[in-house]
């Protein structure tokens, strides 16, 4: 456990490490919540749902707890009316809707929890939950198709002379499959009861610490500060690990209803089959060409599927498609309308982009569409419509405001990147020898998050500092970036600074690390608690001395170009990624190393999602890719050559002029993947293809359209 910030600090890094988290990791120092060893923890299992939707009865509950070293058996008759914790309200329901911490007696997706086993050990859970009996009964699927949640921009209805030229309307449907955060670590939850003090301490992997304290304090009807969460190691969240879990919220009151420590940690099996998912989304979208060749109108149509249950950011993705389009274009009409659907599945939340890369997907596929349409060149069909820099601020269709930026110049960055005349000639040579290559560009923005932040700065009297924030890290260089950033405004060097993240004991209050709003929110509270301190040491403070300051922005809205050369093998379909460029515009960088890890790391995911990865269920929504044998990640021999290359246009909402990194990867590289496979098989007509792009789908389209075939 850690009983104080002095005791949270770790020893500077040698001077030869750039990012001081990586001292303590690459020697096996780190503190995840996994390593967390208490004298006397007892260790929870859960016992999951083999059915998507039935009725079910628990037997033999009394021959599972008496099996030696159990020490209970919780289900949902034990809870109460124990619920989730509320959703986040960007987005009305259109119904009220509660969801069980434990199912009760219907189940509504595989994997879902039926009951917690708490032993001495997880092989007695194991050996426990070998006793019990499900009995399960036919029920009625527990969805009906009704939307639970909407959203609608736009809404101009098509002008008559448009509704009378369908000859200039170009159609897109895409479909975006879930897939899975796949996180190095786990879920993992450590709460312990401290009887002496009448506090729960738990040990989370979490992105927003202070919500978790708070759903777990009004869960288990405590106040506030008799609950206490640290994370401080964590290893990988990307939105996955932005909501509490029924899991979370049922370890916590076990360890308050036996006054006791309990563990758990997931395995990869119940990732797949119980953690939150992302994507998950079908996108139909078309837009009006006006015979000057203007885009002059863009429709839209956004449905998602939101899983069994509501996490807190659930309806984040479906609001942030719908209210970034057209995204980076000027387009006089728009109607986008979206809707989210409960279904008997895994549920959906929060992944990295969250909305983002289905815009971008459907906006940039619909513009090389059009210019295939038109006989024009993409890269210049874009530049006659991206909003100029002398627009900006920029209001878009949604009343989104669009900070500040450059885009032709992004533009035009890229195609000096990928050397893009050069590459239209060397296509056409290929070509003409019988490859099949494509080249697909996708410019993307990217909202940053808004809100809040807190920061304490200390300086104490040896006059060394400590920097404490709400917004905590998974492997993003917080420690390292936060440091940065209060050196340059205390105008001391970095090693003079401690920061504390992760404990909501001896850190502010923050709404988290998510939706690519550290630097710009968090990293602007720090910069401001520090210019405090210096006004109140300049005034005569003594030390030590403590300031703190909340610092609340609204969006800034980074930007890029991502051009991409993809080439398809005829006879077999195989697709090989050949080059990416990629320009990008997330403002000011504070740390160009750690930038770049976020904008590669965001690509690896992005090209995952694009070639590889998939959850699929069968028609009885049985998971049928429940484990790393059934279900694909890149790996680092399936990187082709990127070339990045970042403008900076300061954000003037806040004092760094930063803008977010962490999500663009995800957003521009599949949409021009996808473009560049379009692209390859032009001259077979606007084929239609989805995500992931297997060998065998591109090999279908290659024989159904075949004039041999034909």
């Amino acid at each position: 456990m850690v009983p104080s910030e002095r005791a949270a600090r770790r020893p500077p890094p040698p001077e030869r490490t750039h990012r001081r988290e990586d001292w303590a990791l690459v020697r096996g120092t780190g503190r995840f919540a996994g390593d967390l060893r208490v004298p006397g923890m007892r260790h929870g299992l859960f016992v999951r749902s083999d059915r998507a939707h039935a009725h079910f009865q628990i037997r033999a509950l009394e021959t599972a707890a008496a099996v030696a070293g159990i020490h209970a058996i919780f289900t949902a008759q034990d809870l109460g009316a124990l619920t989730l914790p509320p959703i986040n309200p960007l987005l009305p329901l259109d119904r009220e809707a509660a969801f069980p911490v434990l199912a009760e007696r219907l189940v509504t997706h595989v994997g879902q929890a039926l009951a917690l086993i708490v032993g001495m050990s997880h092989e007695v859970c194991v050996r426990a939950a070998e006793q019990l009996e499900i009995q399960y009964a036919p029920a009625p699927e527990p969805f009906d198709d009704r939307p639970i949640v909407r959203v609608e921009y736009g809404g101009a209805p098509p002008a008559a002379a448009a509704a009378e030229r369908p000859e200039h309307a170009v159609h897109v449907n895409l479909h975006c499959p879930r897939v899975i955060s796949a996180s190095i670590e786990p879920r993992v939850c450590i709460a312990h009861w401290i009887e002496s003090e009448a506090r729960l301490e738990v040990h989370l992997g979490t992105q927003s610490p202070t919500r978790a304290r708070d759903d777990i304090a009004q869960t288990l009807g405590l106040n506030r500060s008799q609950v206490r969460v640290l994370s401080l190691d964590v290893g990988g969240a990307f939105g996955a690990k932005a909501s509490v879990y029924p899991e979370d919220l049922l370890v916590a009151w076990a360890a308050y209803r036996l006054r006791a420590c309990v563990g758990w940690t997931a395995s990869r099996s119940e990732e797949f089959s119980s953690a939150a998912h992302g994507r998950g989304a079908d996108l139909r979208g078309s837009v009006q060409l006006h015979p000057s060749g203007r885009i002059e109108r863009l429709d839209a149509e956004l449905d998602f599927d939101l899983g069994a249950w509501l996490p807190f950011s659930a309806v984040v993705p479906l609001r942030n498609a719908a209210r970034i389009l057209p995204g980076p274009y000027v387009i006089a009409q728009t109607q986008v309308r979206g809707q989210g659907r409960l279904t008997p599945r895994a549920p959906v939340n929060i992944y990295r982009g969250a909305g983002r890369p289905e815009a971008a997907l459907l906006m940039e596929t619909l513009i090389e569409a059009a210019a295939r349409r038109l006989s024009q060149d993409p890269i210049e069909f874009r530049r006659a419509h991206l909003v100029r820099p002398e627009q900006m601020p920029w209001q878009t269709p949604s009343g989104e405001q669009l900070d500040s930026g450059d885009y032709p110049a992004l533009l035009d960055l890229a195609c000096r990147l990928f050397d893009y005349d050069h590459e239209r000639r060397a296509q056409m040579q290929r070509r003409a020898q019988g490859e099949r290559v494509g080249i697909g560009t996708a410019f993307y923005v990217e909202p940053c998050g808004q809100g809040w932040e807190w920061a304490r700065v200390t300086q104490h009297l040896d006059g060394r500092y400590t920097v404490a924030s709400g917004s905590p890290a998974q492997g993003q260089g917080h420690q390292t970036t936060w440091a940065q950033i209060a050196a340059e405004t205390l105008d001391c060097s970095p090693g003079a600074i401690d920061v504390v993240l992760g404990d909501t004991d001896v850190c502010p209050n923050g709404i988290g690390t998510l939706a690519s709003r550290s630097t710009a929110i968090g990293g602007g509270a720090i910069v401001k608690a520090c210019q405090d301190l210096i006004r109140r040491r300049d005034a005569g403070e003594a030390l030590p001395l403590t300031t703190e300051y909340r610092f609340e922005s609204v969006e800034s809205w980074s930007a890029g170009c991502v051009i991409a050369r993809a080439r398809i093998c005829p006879e077999t379909g195989v697709l090989t990624i050949e080059k990416i460029a990629w320009s990008d515009d997330a403002g000011r960088i504070i740390d160009p190393t750690l930038a770049r890890g976020q904008l590669l790391g965001g690509a690896a995911q992005g090209l995952g999602q694009a070639l590889m990865e998939a959850i699929h269920y069968d028609p009885d929504q049985q998971l049928l890719t429940g484990s790393l044998m059934d279900y694909a990640l890149p790996r680092a021999g399936d990187m082709p050559e990127i070339l990045i290359e970042s403008m900076c246009s300061p954000s003037p909402n806040n004092p760094l002029g930063a803008k977010g990194v962490g999500e663009a990867g995800c957003i521009g590289i599949p949409a021009a993947i996808m473009n560049a496979v379009r692209d390859a098989l032009a001259d077979l007509g606007e084929v239609e293809l989805e995500f992931p792009l297997r060998a065998e789908q591109i090999w279908r389209v290659l024989q159904s359209c075949s004039p041999e075939i034909q």
